[in-house]
């Protein structure tokens, strides 16, 4: 691919189609969310006792994420699942939406307790997201009813279009209709949400990376239920270890904020910026997966 990213907003070329398509993928697994519907994710198994449940980012799905997944498990540091969202993959239901915007925080609850029932070997949980994915990590941690985890894995997180680490409009990937957006969060905050399927947000995707799996627009209520409503609440309510890992030339974030903006409400935080590492470049760096290699192996029983 050949994209940069003054014309995405970010640099497709840190992910290559061909490289991803090439990496052996575990099929799909099914659980069923409390709704009923059977949702996808995928299983990277180890001898860990150690389930990092790793979320991808807006637009995509579980499949870019492989690489990590593997380095990750293929270490016994942990097993990994990398589920599809609701709303996205090959064949979701209903494409770029959800039900009502805490579905998407539900479906990783949901996941978890299916994990927990159906693997007696694991003894810690951990949560991680990469950017939006990171984002609803956030938001699930200002929930009363999050459940408790053993460490939190935060890869070039999304903390909100308004916090001071996003660039606007995360550098040009994503494109939000205001006009709708503020009408809508408007009414919302009076109790009216009939309107929650319209399409609020688009994504920059290149074409050439496009191949069917793609979520290119959000409804109102997917783009809601992937931001966190206030992440210095969500942050502050952490308090298993976190390690945040970010590149230093993020194109939708400022990754150079990170330490005076999440320290002083998440004093235990590990903290790495990889250097000449782009926003989707974390996920498939080898400093960025020794980092979580090594951080995983400390949580260990």
């Amino acid at each position: 691919m050949n994209l940069m990213a003054d014309e995405t907003g970010l640099n497709f070329e840190a992910l290559s189609l061909d490289d991803t398509r090439a990496v052996e993928l575990p099929a799909l697994e099914r659980y069923t969310a409390r709704d009923g519907r059977a949702l996808g994710y995928r299983h990277y198994p180890s001898n860990s006792s150690i389930a990092l449940v790793l979320v991808h980012g807006s637009g995509t799905e579980s499949r870019y994420l492989a690489p990590l997944a593997r380095s990750i498990a293929s270490s016994d540091v942990a097993t990994v699942y990398t589920p599809d969202l609701r709303g996205h993959g090959p064949a979701p239901h209903r494409r770029g939406d959800v039900d009502y915007i805490e579905q998407p925080g539900d479906d990783l609850v949901d996941l978890v307790a299916h994990i927990r029932a159906r693997r007696d070997s694991i003894e810690r949980v951990v949560l991680g997201g990469h950017s939006s994915g990171a984002g609803l990590v956030v938001r699930l941690a200002e929930r009363q009813d999050m459940p408790p985890v053993d460490g939190v894995l935060l890869l070039s997180p999304y903390l909100g279009h308004d916090a001071p680490t996003t660039r606007r409009n995360s550098g040009g990937w994503a494109r939000p209709n205001l006009f709708k957006i503020l009408p809508l969060a408007l009414i919302n905050r009076l109790g009216v949400t009939a309107f929650n399927s319209a399409r609020v947000l688009d994504f920059a995707m290149p074409a050439t990376y496009r191949d069917g799996s793609e979520t290119l627009s959000y409804s109102f209520r997917m783009m809601a239920g992937l931001s966190p409503t206030d992440f210095k609440a969500g942050l502050k309510a952490m308090k298993a270890p976190l390690l945040l890992l970010a590149g230093s030339d993020d194109e939708a974030l400022f990754a150079d904020r990170f330490e005076a903006v999440v320290r002083p409400l998440s004093p235990h935080m590990t903290l790495r910026i990889v250097e000449g590492v782009s926003h989707l470049g974390i996920v498939r760096d080898e400093e960025a997966a020794r980092a979580a290699r090594q951080w995983l192996t400390s949580l260990a029983p």
